[in-house]
């Protein structure tokens, strides 16, 4: 039963890895960039949900305006991001662009800090009651556990069917095949790039909501280790793959919680950078990855 338990807490964990993951590996799968900034959207996320619900309320109608209105800014952040710091650099060296990523990282970390309504001091997270249902002897899911997994299955299921079954899915598709062909083929690039960072933007915002819901304290630097365990995630699944982000995801979850309930919770971060390495060693691709032949 306690491996059973453990492996719910792995899959509601795995679910925010994930979510945050899909941001990752879409930007990358798009431009080739890795948005080291993507952890903190989520603390921006977290932290718009944390007004929200110290205004309205907790309930039901709280939580859906938090993930609602979160979403709203959290997108307005990934499109202003990627038109200033990002698209001036993007026929630029990649370490250009990365060693962007970090600057702007730190710029939304730090000026939270510095903003008086937020301030550097953690604070309590507004949260539903946490309530809890019993599955068997020694086994249960709360409430709050119950909302993460249903939701952050609902958000990929709907990313899948945006991605795979829509247009403007096809378009994103296109530009990351080739982004010149698709531009030739009348599709607008910088559009369909902006669309990427609003699109992971939201997912950031929401996994920032849910991860601020499991674990119920705000602080400006939230943001820095979900996010790179999200990324250590992409890249087990195999970086630029949608379902590898989401498999990686569940694998680090659970490979995290497995350690701290049956080694130590001193371990887990060095569990999930440890996979980053092997991974990289074994099969720098990842799981779901593929090689990329390079034609001369």
């Amino acid at each position: 039963m306690i491996v059973l338990q453990q492996l719910i807490n792995g899959i509601s964990l795995g679910s925010i890895y994930a979510l945050i993951a899909l941001g990752y590996t879409m930007v990358y799968g798009i431009v080739l960039l890795i948005n080291f900034a993507h952890g903190d959207i989520l603390m921006v996320g977290a932290y718009t949900a944390f007004f929200v619900l110290g205004a309205i309320g907790a309930g039901p109608v709280g939580m859906l305006a938090a993930f609602l209105v979160s979403g709203i800014i959290c997108a307005s952040f990934g499109i202003t991001i990627e038109r200033l710091a990002y698209r001036p650099l993007r026929s630029s060296p990649r370490l250009n662009s990365l060693i962007t990523a970090i600057a702007v990282s730190l710029i939304l970390e730090n000026g939270a800090r510095v903003l008086p309504f937020i301030g550097p001091n953690p604070r309590q997270f507004p949260r539903p009651p946490v309530s809890n249902i019993v599955l068997g002897e020694g086994l249960s899911i709360s409430n709050i556990q119950l909302i993460v997994i249903v939701f952050s299955a609902f958000l990929m299921l709907v990313l899948n069917l945006l991605i795979n079954y829509t247009k403007r899915g096809k378009a994103m598709r296109a530009v990351s095949f080739d982004m010149n062909a698709a531009s030739l083929m009348g599709i607008s690039v910088n559009g369909i790039i902006s669309f990427t960072f609003a699109l992971g933007s939201v997912l950031a915002a929401s996994g920032g909501v849910l991860y601020a819901s499991a674990y119920p304290q705000v602080n400006p630097l939230m943001g820095m280790m979900p996010g790179l365990k999200a990324f250590v995630a992409a890249v087990l699944g195999g970086i630029g793959s949608v379902p590898g982000a989401m498999l990686g995801g569940f694998i680090l979850g659970i490979a995290e919680t497995m350690t701290k309930g049956f080694i130590s919770s001193q371990y887990s971060d060095a569990i999930s950078f440890g996979i980053l390495i092997i991974v990289l060693l074994i099969r720098p691709t990842g799981i779901l990855g593929k090689k990329l032949r390079i034609k001369v």
